[in-house]
């Protein structure tokens, strides 16, 4: 079983920075590089494979060609692949968003709902996101304060610092705010309904679409407590520190310290993605090599068993 290194694919949406370009090596013709796809399937987007014999096919053309054993058991147990992994450099903030629930979004957008985490890389001093409301909130009360402009009076305003998890259900209001860098694991799904934009307009010139009736559909008006730290424990492995992040139905997520060598197990029941945060980490099973730089993201295919990693550095671990 193989273990293949990916090109993520490129958004340059009005609020990115160029971050990832300077200090994550991404390479793009792009002015401002808001987001690289690094985990992808979707159509909106999918990554290439840039090592092996398969360099050159994006990531569904390899996991059509290798066949779809390479996913798993818990992957295929799937209608579509699972997960989108992506790396985030919000320069502006976000719109305030919210996304539907695996039930809405397959019933009106035939894809997905979203659930999604993130891990943050960096941020730059006093940075905040808006995660969820301040207090109980009904739907009139929501909708009232989408068109008086003061729906950010009801939202919780949350510092943030590095090495933060937020872990955001589908339904949770949120944005992510100005001058954070953001690894997000998120499900498989680019369904984003946009409650309120600060006025901005796009490309053309127009305001930006909002969907205003589809977030008081799906919003959760509740306040939802959190620590924002990762949820599990922190194990030793080899000369590895691993801690659980988040884990769900469609991906559990681990962040790990590195300074010489560990063992990562990739089962029968889940393909596995390593997305390289800093520093450079080496992966082989045997049969391939995989050197991943700072930035750079691997695909290792379930059922390959032990795979070493060395190096030293920090790496997100995702799964099912």
């Amino acid at each position: 079983m193989s273990i293949i290194k990916l090109s993520p694919a490129f958004k340059d949406y009005l609020w990115g920075g160029t971050k990832l370009k300077e200090e994550y090596g991404k390479e793009t013709d792009y002015d401002i590089l808001a987001e690289s796809w690094e985990v992808s399937v979707h159509p909106d987007g999918p990554s290439v494979v840039e090592s092996g014999k398969y360099a050159g096919k994006t990531l569904p053309e390899y996991i059509e060609a290798v066949g779809k054993d390479c996913l798993g058991t818990k992957g295929n147990a799937f209608e579509f692949f699972p997960i989108l992994v992506k790396f985030i450099d919000a320069k502006g903030s976000l719109s305030i968003q919210v996304h539907p629930d695996n039930e809405y979004a397959l019933r009106v957008e035939k894809e997905y709902g979203k659930t999604e985490m993130w891990y943050i890389m960096d941020c730059e001093p006093d940075s905040f996101l808006y995660f969820g409301t301040n207090k109980e909130v009904t739907k009139e009360e929501f909708e009232a304060s989408i068109k008086n402009n003061t729906c950010l009076d009801v939202l919780k305003a949350v510092p943030v610092h590095k090495g933060d998890v937020f872990f955001i259900k589908a339904g949770t209001i949120h944005a992510i705010g100005a001058g954070i860098l953001i690894c997000e694991i998120q499900q498989n799904s680019n369904s984003t309904y946009r409650v309120y934009d600060f006025g901005r307009v796009g490309k053309d010139g127009k305001p930006r679409e909002l969907h205003i009736q589809k977030a008081i559909d799906v919003s959760n008006l509740t306040p939802i407590e959190s620590d924002f730290k990762p949820c599990g424990p922190t194990v030793q492995n080899g000369d590895a520190t691993e801690t659980m992040m988040a884990t769900c139905k469609e991906f559990t997520t681990y962040v790990t310290d590195i300074d010489g060598s560990a063992t990562l197990n990739v089962d029968e029941e889940s393909f596995g993605s390593v997305i390289n945060l800093n520093g450079t980490i080496t992966l082989e099973n045997g049969e391939d090599t995989v050197v991943l730089e700072k930035g750079q993201t691997a695909f290792i295919d379930a059922n390959t068993g032990d795979v070493k990693v060395s190096g030293k550095g920090q790496y997100i671990y995702a799964r099912v």
